[in-house]
């Protein structure tokens, strides 16, 4: 299959051809603002679907909305028709189309334009009514204001709020290609006229700055933005593809004695923490137990003894760890006990509490095991 996409280079088509030949879609005829405009007419004699996403959105005039949407899609159809090519053609329009403003009306007058093309020639015509689409590689400052917060809370920049009340529908870049491959394949989400993406986030503006503002805050804090939460999921995701070059790694607090160290490396509300021990050889940690909380060990580098006594019992109950062979321990609650480095070189830990520690309801009750 031969996939004709316009606006190649954009945010939503750049998306869109990388999972296309993640899928083995090789044969994509790409064209842009750039491209020769005399390739047009070889493309639309070879393609068998066109995902036609060109678009103008800040012109220089009003009058260039009407060039650029409205304008170049009736070119692109003159084409398919010159060429006798009657293949699938989606379009991205925009929910503005509702709108009397020089955009909405530009994309309202593509809308129609396809409308008469599909009853003209019997050819497939999809017409996509995007929200406000957010996710990786999309521009800031342009016309994408989850771009704009991630790329300058991300660079220390200033945002300005006008209003955080205002809702925004919000369509996540990940899941507009899957519903646009899914399209090709015959399988798209319609509904009467229009099609749409299936999966929709509803967020204020205020509650988006906020988060993204956490996301910043969670390398002093450590906390992990909730996963199980789908856009936040995604909005996380979107704010690290905006971060500057030089600043992917930060430094944690790595709490040193004779012993050796630990470091706390990441904390969840909900899963606990994971912290990183490193024991120095003969040195022995631990000799504690606990009411509540529960952890789970992991050596990965070095050997060790892992020792165990339930707290009204005299039984000692030992297991050998190394980072040969990586097994974890749970460590059960009412049990003291302790681990201690075997080996004549650091043994690195990787240790897991199923509650954030609190310094004030620490639960560790010191006794040797």
């Amino acid at each position: 299959m031969k996939i004709l996409v316009t606006g190649a280079k954009g945010f939503i088509g750049k998306n869109l051809i990388a999972e296309l030949r993640n899928r083995k879609y090789e044969d994509i005829l790409e064209f842009d603002q750039d491209t020769d405009i005399s390739l047009l007419d070889h493309y639309t004699k070879e393609c068998d679907f066109v995902f036609h996403l060109a678009g103008i959105n800040r012109p220089e005039t009003d009058e260039e909305f009407m060039k650029g949407n409205f304008g170049f899609t009736s070119i692109l159809l003159g084409k398919l028709r010159e060429n006798g090519n009657r293949s699938p053609i989606l379009i991205t329009s925009s929910i503005q189309a509702e709108l009397d403003n020089p955009y909405g009306r530009s994309k309202k007058a593509a809308e129609e334009e396809l409308y008469a093309y599909e009853k003209d020639n019997n050819s497939k015509v999809l017409i996509y009514r995007l929200p406000n689409v957010f996710g990786k590689w999309c521009r800031p400052n342009y016309n994408s204001a989850v771009a704009t917060f991630c790329n300058n809370i991300a660079n220390d920049l200033e945002i300005i709020v006008n209003d955080p009340t205002v809702v925004m529908n919000l369509v996540y870049i990940d899941d507009v290609v899957d519903e646009f491959i899914n399209a090709i394949e015959g399988k798209e989400n319609k509904i009467d006229k229009y099609c749409m993406v299936p999966v929709i986030h509803t967020v204020t503006l205020g509650k988006i700055v906020e988060l993204i503002r956490s996301f910043k805050e969670s390398r002093v804090n450590l906390m992990v933005p909730n996963m199980a939460n789908e856009f936040e999921k995604k909005l996380y995701s979107t704010y690290l593809s905006y971060l500057p070059k030089d600043q992917f790694k930060y430094l944690l607090k790595m709490n040193i004695d004779s012993r050796g160290s630990f470091t706390e490396f990441i904390k969840t509300p909900e899963r606990g923490q994971v912290s990183i021990n490193i024991s120095k050889p003969g040195i022995i940690k631990g000799n504690h137990w606990h009411n509540t909380k529960n952890e789970k060990f992991l050596v990965v580098k070095g050997n060790g003894l892992i020792q165990f006594r339930k707290v009204d019992s005299e039984e000692v109950i030992e297991y050998h760890v190394s980072g040969e062979k990586l097994e974890v321990l749970d460590i059960p609650v009412g049990y003291t006990h302790s681990i201690i480095n075997e080996g004549d070189s650091d043994m690195v830990t990787v240790m897991w509490a199923n509650e954030v520690f609190n310094p004030e309801k620490p639960d560790t009750n010191y006794l040797e095991v």
